[in-house]
C-alpha cells in the first residue's frame, strides 16, 4: 500500500498533469513529435493523455517524414467519441493562412483569390483559405453562369469576416474600390514641389486635366506659361505626356493642383531691377480691353497701359481705333507689383503734360475767343486747344437769371470770354461771359444798403 506521503505526491502529479492538459486549447495550433509511422497514418505526441492520429494524405510529402520530427498541427478536438485526439495538418495550414489574412485585411479591403468550384448559391474562392461569394454579389457578367470564373484569379471585396474563419466576398464594386484605393495611395504619396509625369486627359477653357496614373490633377491656364495664352489648346493637346510640378495636394477634397510654368524661373524675380519705375520700354500689344491695352515686354512679362494713361488731352472711346494686336508701342513704367505680377505703364508720360504751362498761356483776366463745342445743364464748354476745354458756368453767362445755357447760346457759336481761374492740378479752366459786360448792373434784386446807427438799430438809408 502507498504511504500517505506517496499518495499526496501522486495526487500532486495528477493535478499538475491536469493543469498541463488544460493549457492545451482546442481549435489552436499545437506542436507535436512523430512517435509512430504506419503505411497510412502518422502518430503524434502533443503532450496530452493520448496520441493524435493523422492521415498521411494530409501531408504534402509524407515520404520525407521520420520518427522524432516535430510538426505543427491544428487541434480540432481533445477527445472524440472514441477517446482520441483529433488533429489536422490541412487545418493547421488553413488556420495560419486565416491568421495572416486577419492581420493584413479588414472588411472593405480587396483581396486576390481564385474561384475553385461552384456550389449552390455561389462560388468557393481560394484566398489562402476558402471563402464564399454569393450569387447576388457576382457581377452581372457572371451572374447567370458563375462557372466561367473558375480558375480565374482576380480581386474580390471582403464584405464579411468572422472569428470562425468565414469570409464572404463580393465581385461588385471592385473596379471602383481599386480606383479609390489607388487614388488614396497616390494622394498620400504626392508631395508639394515634386515633378511628376502624366497624360493630358481633357482640355477646358480654364485649364487641362492630367491623369497622374490613378488621379487627375488640374493644370490651370494661369499655370501653363508665364506668358499670356487665350486657350490651353494653344500649348497642349489631349494624349500628350507632360512633366508638371505639384503645386498643392488637398487630401480631404482629393484635389491636386499642377503647374507647368513653375519648371522654369519666374521672369518676375528680377523685374524691379530690369524695369524700375521711370524706365522707357517697348512692348508688343497682346490684348485690347475697354479699360486699356496689354504690352508684352518679354516672354511672361506684360504691363497694362490704362486708358487714362494713353493721352494727356485726347478723349478716347475705343482703343481699337488707336492700337492693333501686334503693334510695337513705347511706354514708361509707372508702377510695379512684383508679388501680384502687375506692371503699370503709361504712354502719355513720353510727352510733356500741356497743363503744366496752361496758366502761362491763359492767365487770369485774359480774353479768349472760341467756338462752343458742347452745352450742358450747368454750362458751356469752349475748346481752347485740342483736349483742353474751358467751362463757362451757367452762373457766369449773364447777370440775368437763365434756366439753361441754350436759352442764350448755341453749339458752334463763337463767343468771347474772360479767363476767371486756372487750376492745372484739377485740369480746370473757368471762363466768364457776363464779366465782359461791366456796364450792366451786377444784380437786379439787390437790397438797399443799411447803416448801423449809434443807437444800435439798423435803419434803411434815406
Amino acid at each position: 500500500m502507498m504511504s500517505e506521503i506517496e499518495e499526496m505526491d501522486f495526487e500532486k502529479l495528477l493535478e499538475e498533469e491536469e493543469q498541463k492538459w488544460d493549457r492545451i486549447k482546442e481549435r489552436e495550433l499545437v506542436r507535436g513529435k512523430i512517435v509512430k509511422i504506419t503505411p497510412e497514418e502518422i502518430f503524434v505526441d502533443i503532450g496530452y493523455k493520448s496520441e493524435g492520429v493523422i492521415s498521411k494524405e494530409e501531408f504534402s510529402h509524407p515520404e520525407e517524414l521520420k520518427l522524432g520530427d516535430e510538426v505543427e498541427l491544428f487541434l480540432q478536438c481533445k477527445q472524440d467519441r472514441e477517446g482520441c485526439v483529433v488533429l489536422s495538418k490541412k487545418e493547421a495550414e488553413r488556420f495560419k493562412n486565416w491568421r495572416e489574412i486577419t492581420k493584413k485585411y479588414k472588411v472593405g479591403d480587396l483581396i486576390e483569390g481564385e474561384a475553385i468550384r461552384a456550389i449552390r448559391g455561389g462560388l468557393i474562392v481560394d484566398v489562402g483559405v476558402e471563402a464564399f461569394i454569393p450569387s447576388p454579389l457576382l457581377s452581372p457578367k457572371y451572374f447567370r453562369n458563375p462557372t466561367q470564373l473558375i480558375k480565374q484569379r482576380q480581386k474580390f471585396k471582403i464584405v464579411q469576416m468572422d472569428k470562425e474563419g468565414n469570409i464572404i466576398l463580393s465581385q461588385q464594386g471592385v473596379a471602383q474600390e481599386e480606383k479609390r484605393s489607388k487614388r488614396a495611395k497616390l494622394l498620400n504619396e504626392l508631395k508639394k514641389g515634386e515633378k511628376v509625369k502624366g497624360v493630358i486627359k481633357s482640355i477646358t477653357d480654364f485649364g487641362a486635366f492630367i491623369d497622374l496614373g490613378g488621379i487627375d490633377g488640374l493644370l490651370h491656364i494661369t499655370d501653363i506659361t508665364w506668358g499670356r495664352i487665350s486657350h490651353p489648346s494653344e500649348m497642349l493637346a489631349v494624349g500628350d505626356e507632360v512633366e508638371v510640378v505639384v503645386l498643392n495636394v488637398d487630401k480631404q477634397k482629393g484635389r491636386v493642383s499642377l503647374g507647368l510654368k513653375q519648371k522654369t524661373p519666374s521672369p518676375w524675380e528680377e523685374i524691379d531691377k530690369k524695369y524700375p519705375v521711370g524706365t522707357k520700354v517697348k512692348g508688343k500689344v497682346t490684348n485690347i480691353k475697354p479699360y486699356g491695352i496689354f504690352l508684352e515686354l518679354e516672354k511672361g512679362v506684360e504691363g497694362l497701359v490704362h486708358i487714362s494713361e494713353v493721352s494727356w488731352t485726347r478723349r478716347i472711346s475705343h482703343l481699337e481705333e488707336m492700337f492693333a494686336i501686334g503693334d510695337l508701342v513705347e511706354a514708361v513704367v509707372l508702377n510695379l507689383d512684383k508679388q501680384n505680377y502687375r506692371l503699370g505703364l503709361g504712354i502719355k508720360q513720353l510727352e510733356e503734360d500741356p497743363w503744366t504751362k496752361i496758366a502761362d498761356k491763359y492767365p487770369v483776366g485774359s480774353k479768349v475767343k472760341r467756338k462752343i463745342h458742347n452745352l450742358t445743364d450747368y454750362g458751356a464748354f469752349l475748346e481752347l486747344e485740342p483736349g483742353i476745354d474751358g467751362l463757362i458756368h451757367v452762373s457766369d453767362i449773364s447777370y440775368e437769371r437763365i434756366s439753361h445755357p441754350q436759352d442764350v447760346l448755341k453749339k458752334g457759336q463763337e463767343v468771347e470770354a474772360v479767363v476767371l481761374s486756372v487750376e492745372p492740378e484739377k485740369r480746370k479752366i473757368r471762363l466768364g461771359l457776363k464779366q465782359l459786360k461791366e456796364d450792366e448792373p451786377q444784380a437786379t434784386n439787390s437790397k438797399p444798403e443799411v447803416k448801423k446807427q449809434k443807437t444800435g438799430n439798423l435803419q434803411p438809408e434815406k
